[in-house]
């Protein structure tokens, strides 16, 4: 067991473990002490002398972020003198600021407008000239730097060197003409530059992708897992319910990713935006013309097409490992359990490197629930093997195959190649959120899908971990349904005309 110690924090005994600062103790108190350079994912800079606490018996006020908590000490956040320091250190960080809040990204989730409002409202007494720096930087992909923002934080110096360990950020100059950049030559050019835009307390980093495209009191957060890749990020997802639309995806603490994320599991929100997404549901007649039709007519024809053929040796199913582990379960249990189709492949990206990792949160599969879904291949009393068996499914001699695509087209460079192989076979029905199925005109039948922020469920990472979906948006397209659904309505519509 650890040792602990016992201090007050503002008159209230509080314990914690040797070793914890009074800036973890105050946070897990919900206790606010004004911090910038601090950060609960990085080491201690101590730079920006904003987070003073008095300690009683002591002639000086001193930094939380770097005071270890004892026994018997008594601090204090919030004294006539804690709250004049907290309002000078505004002062000093606001010196060579160019106050630009209505053009900046950063506004609505800004430190230094909201310390302002909390610890500042005061007549600034500052009168010389601000000192002019660089502005609208380009410092990586996915990155722009106005160092005219920044407040010296040191906070992405100091990611580049513990987190992503490439150390492309310095501090340059001296006093007012201090900036923060990159070194002569260099842009950064890893997988997660965005999270200098995260941990930037001021708007200094912004993102390309996000940039003046929408202010964030605006947008709507729900949580989520990341579908990216089988590491499983805890993500939020920022959307505009109304317009049903989405913006950006960012990091939310968790066991799988602790602070951060990958750059390439920013951009899982772009399929789920209307204008790359089937949206109406298709069905082909007996002439060979196809319709756009709605939900319930999809549903018939594909009934129909089951109720005439023998499941055991006519249906095959092609199952992707991008869905939800409960969705599986439902198809499983229906085309399984209650039909007897026999054949079921899995879809895999053919030049997937399923083991190759980047040593931080990036992984080879990038699939969110390949666990998920050999967990649930076992269950139906198939072999659980990892394996690409998409070819296979041409030479199984089904008459009707269920394909139930990969959700995220980014992560399966084959995806097209593939599609244009199914509509060659005789029927397919595509279960699939892509809008390209729907402009492929080979294609006889779709059901549109909806997406993973819009669903319930869960995905089970590389390490067998669980990561929840619970928090759905409203899918964009009127007659999107999950899995589980599109089986509901399938069996819905075999009892209803005297399938067995």
């Amino acid at each position: 067991m650890s040792e602990t110690v016992t201090f007050k924090l503002n008159g209230k005994d509080i314990t914690v473990s040797k070793g914890t600062t009074v800036m973890e103790a105050a946070r897990r108190e919900n206790v606010e002490i004004p911090h910038f350079c601090w950060h609960p994912g990085l080491s201690v800079a101590g730079v920006c002398r904003f987070c003073m606490v008095k300690v009683e018996g002591r002639p000086k006020l001193e930094i939380a972020c770097n005071l270890q908590a004892t026994n018997g000490m008594d601090v204090k956040t919030d004294t006539d003198e804690a709250k004049s320091a907290h309002k000078w250190a505004l002062e000093f960080h606001l010196v060579n600021h160019p106050l630009d809040c209505p053009i900046c990204d950063q506004a609505g989730e800004c430190g230094l407008q909201d310390y302002y409002m909390s610890v500042g409202k005061y007549q600034s007494q500052m009168t010389r000239p601000k000192v002019l720096k660089p502005k609208m930087l380009d410092v990586g992909r996915d990155l722009v730097l106005d160092t005219e923002r920044c407040i010296l934080c040191s906070r992405c110096v100091r990611f580049e060197e513990e987190v992503t360990k490439t150390g492309a950020l310095g501090i340059f100059d001296r006093g007012d003409r201090a900036i923060i950049g990159t070194y002569p030559g260099e842009k950064i050019e890893h997988n997660y530059q965005t999270n200098l835009v995260d941990i930037c307390p001021v708007g200094a980093f912004t993102s390309r992708d996000f940039r003046f495209k929408q202010r964030v009191w605006f947008l709507k957060d729900k949580p989520a897992t990341c579908p990216g890749c089988s590491t499983g990020c805890s993500v939020d997802v920022f959307g505009k319910p109304e317009t049903r639309s989405y913006f950006r995806i960012k990091p939310r603490k968790g066991e799988a990713n602790g602070h951060w994320m990958c750059d390439k599991g920013r951009h899982m929100y772009s399929h789920l935006n209307q204008d790359v997404r089937l949206r109406t549901a298709l069905t082909t007649d007996t002439k060979g013309r196809r319709h756009d039709t709605n939900f319930a007519g999809a549903i018939e024809d594909l009934g129909k097409r089951i109720a005439a053929v023998n499941p055991a040796t006519d249906i095959a199913l092609l199952v992707s490992a991008q869905h939800t582990s409960e969705e599986y379960k439902s198809l499983f249990n229906f085309f399984v359990q209650e039909l007897g189709v026999k054949k079921v492949f899995q879809w895999r990206e053919p030049t997937e490197k399923i083991d190759s990792f980047d040593g931080l949160l990036y992984r080879g599969d990038h699939n969110a629930n390949t666990r998920g879904l050999q967990n649930e291949l076992k269950e139906a009393g198939f072999a659980t093997e990892v394996k690409n068996e998409f070819d296979f499914v041409a030479g199984s001699g089904a008459k009707i195959v269920i394909a139930i695509t990969p959700e995220i087209p980014s992560t399966c460079p084959s995806l097209e190649k593939q599609l244009n192989h199914l509509t060659e076979l005789d029927f397919v029905s595509f279960w699939t959120s892509a809008g390209s199925v729907g402009d492929n005109k080979k294609s006889k039948h779709a059901l549109p899908m909806k997406g993973f922020a819009e669903k319930k469920g869960t995905f089970i990472n590389h390490d067998g971990k669980p990561g929840k979906l619970e928090s759905p948006f409203p899918c964009p397209v009127v007659d999107g349904r999950d899995i589980t659904e599109i089986v509901a309505a399938l069996k819905s519509w075999r009892h209803s005309h005297g399938s067995r």
